[in-house]
């Protein structure tokens, strides 16, 4: 694996740990107004981009790479609605999925097939990602604020 790729799975690395801090950051926010279904959403989200930085911690390590762990900025903590917080948890996959793409294109150009395999799985995981946030912002959407509506989106992320 060139220096050039191996540098893009470490910020691939480091980005997914940003991921899980930016979604403990947004279930805290929903934490704190009483919202604990989608706060434990959020935080079951969070686990799952912390295993995602650990695929690729260990196929860095599989390939005979270094692991370089970077400083991670502080997340947004405050939201204007739960559909707010939502719509930012699609942004930032879309944004996840565009740099897995950048990846593949990369890892392909280089020939570099272990890393165009181990990618695969991310790009159908990303594709679930974005629909389970379109499918949640749909429902907040439909709900608005109203409180009943609010309370079931809630229930339903519960069960997660």
């Amino acid at each position: 694996m060139s220096q050039k790729l191996l540098n893009a799975l470490n910020d691939q690395f480091n980005f997914e740990m940003l991921s899980g801090y930016y979604y403990l950051a947004m279930a805290a926010y929903c934490e704190s107004e009483n919202m604990r279904g989608m706060s434990h959403f959020l935080v079951e989200q969070a686990k799952e981009e912390y295993s995602h930085a650990m695929k690729f911690y260990e196929f860095i390590n599989d390939m005979d790479g270094k692991v370089t762990a970077q400083a991670i900025p502080e997340p947004k903590n405050d939201y204007s609605s739960f559909l707010e917080v939502f719509e930012t948890a699609l942004h930032h996959e879309k944004l996840v999925t565009k740099r897995i793409y950048d990846l593949l294109d990369m890892a392909k150009e280089e020939n570099s097939y272990p890393t165009v395999q181990f990618l695969q799985w991310f790009v159908e995981e990303q594709l679930e990602e974005e629909n389970s946030m379109k499918d949640i912002i749909f429902k907040l959407e439909g709900v608005k604020d109203q409180f009943h509506g609010l309370m079931m989106v809630d229930r339903e992320l519960a069960g997660r």
